[in-house]
């Protein structure tokens, strides 16, 4: 899933300091980038490897070759560079035990998202007014998106379940974690939602329009349109209770994860990111909120009440980058990320990943089912 990635040329600061200590090295410049055809994405540019040793990153802890942190632990840690799967992500013979429910949704029938697509012609160029600005057009288009809903065999019919969201589903990976954890009791009885996104990638396309807003839009159409048709399809019942919800999702999805969190803490506090988008992809661009996710890190995690959300997050040794104008070094917005959460107090762990890509599913299948017992922590259900 590629983003439009660029480099950060913001300064980051160790998540720990007390001083500023000396801004990271911008990574080298990667080979350049063939010309792509008319309309199309053309060769996609190498990233270059990032050490997590960088000075300015935030100070980790190296775990041993193939190991995970433990769920238990807040922090910031080095995992890798070997990916072995983890015995919960095996599917069992016979297949799930838990039972899959799918569907879709028309755009035709959404007052949130009617669709729109970007016009023919590529990625849009920057403004040569303002490089962090692109200059895009897109018409309206519609879409149909796929629906995916893991029902596990211990649901009690009738009772109210909490669950986990997550984007650009369907997620095969995320039930057979749910499936074999929750059968081992490490998990609670949770409803798995895997939803599709309205088509399209990054800047003028539908999927950028919902995962690199930054509002409360996209959590509100969950909220209104899918998780209705959740309940009819599959027969549950979902809580209202916030901390019985989490959120997730690799690259724009996974910055959509938080941003729903973010903007309605009153639905959901609990996330978990692959490659977090944090950097400047919002379109159209809001004033208020010039860099779009970039401004997480930059400016409204620093400046904002301390929200009762529990985070975890992975970035790739060799994640998206790109240096046009300075918001696009995935690797460093999620070092500045752990920088941040760890400045404002939160519970959260951020693990930097050697031998690793943008949303790498081998990291995946090591690292699911211990960023889910870690978001997962310290749930107790209400009895309601």
């Amino acid at each position: 899933m590629f983003r439009l990635p660029t480099v950060a040329i913001a300064i980051a600061l160790s998540a720990f300091a007390q001083t500023p200590p000396a801004p990271p090295q911008a990574p080298p410049a990667p080979p350049a980038q063939a010309t792509p055809p008319p309309g199309g994405r053309g060769p996609r540019t190498p990233a270059p490897t990032r050490d997590p040793h960088t000075a300015g990153y935030v100070d980790a802890k190296e775990l041993p070759d193939g190991t995970n942190p433990s769920p238990k632990d807040d922090g910031n840690f080095i995992m890798g560079p070997t990916h072995s799967p983890a015995p919960e992500m095996a599917a069992r013979e016979g297949g799930l035990e838990g039972t899959v429910y799918n569907f879709v949704m028309e755009s035709t029938d959404s007052k949130f998202y009617p669709g729109i697509a970007r016009d023919p012609g590529g990625f849009g160029t920057p403004d040569p007014k303002d490089p962090t600005r692109m200059l895009i057009n897109s018409h309206p288009a519609p879409y149909t998106r796929k629906v995916a809903v893991f029902v596990p065999k211990q649901y009690v019919a009738g009772t109210i379940a909490p669950f986990i969201v997550g984007a650009d589903g369907p997620d095969q990976m995320l039930f057979t974690a749910l499936d074999n954890m929750i059968g081992q009791k490490r998990l609670p009885v949770m409803i798995g939602i895997s939803i599709g996104n309205g088509s399209g990638d990054g800047q003028g396309s539908e999927r950028g329009l919902e995962y690199d807003t930054m509002s409360g839009k996209y959590a509100e159409f969950v909220e209104a349109e899918v998780l209705p048709r959740v309940e009819k399809e599959a027969k549950v019942r979902l809580t209202k209770d916030p901390d019985a919800r989490a959120t997730m999702g690799g690259s724009s999805g996974g910055s959509a994860a938080l941003i729903m969190a973010w903007y309605h803490p009153e639905l959901y506090h609990r996330v978990l990111t692959y490659s977090g988008t944090y950097v400047n992809q919002q379109w159209p661009t809001d004033p208020a909120l010039p860099h779009g996710a970039w401004e997480f890190h930059e400016n409204v995690i620093p400046a904002s009440p301390v929200k009762p959300i529990r985070l975890w997050m992975q970035v790739g040794d060799r994640d998206n980058f790109n240096g046009r104008d300075g918001y696009h070094d995935w690797v460093l917005a999620n070092e500045n990320m752990a920088r941040v959460l760890a400045a404002k107090g939160y519970h959260y762990q951020f693990v930097f990943s050697k031998n690793c890509g943008h949303t790498d599913r081998a990291v995946k299948v090591q690292s699911l089912p211990e960023a889910l017992e870690y978001v997962w922590q310290g749930y107790k259900a209400s009895g309601k």
